[in-house]
């Protein structure tokens, strides 16, 4: 396998989550699956492909995409209403990291 228990277990750790052993290896399983697909993709001949740098076909007719317009929305204050701890303009939640 292309990654050890030690690294799941790192990985586990950084995000915060705790394993079962059984899921430790089944995690481990996954992880050597995508890496030795990624190996696979590395292997393709990319040369000729250009570097794709829009996934929205770029079109002739100015309609097809509109221009960014920032609108203020003025309703800070109601949303805090619901709040249980609020602080304009924001929310306080709990601290969750604690490392």
């Amino acid at each position: 396998m292309k990654i050890s228990r030690e690294d799941v277990l790192k990985v586990a750790a950084l995000a915060n989550l705790e394993l079962t052993g059984a899921e430790v290896d089944t995690c481990r399983g996954h992880l050597d699956d995508i890496l030795t697909y990624i190996d696979k993709l590395n292997e393709l001949d990319t040369s000729g492909v250009e570097p794709l740098t829009q996934v929205v076909a770029a079109s002739t007719d100015d309609s097809a995409l509109r221009d960014d317009v920032v609108e203020r929305a003025d309703i800070i204050a109601e949303v805090l209403q619901g709040a249980p701890d609020p602080e304009a303009p924001y929310f306080r939640v709990p601290r969750v990291i604690e490392k």
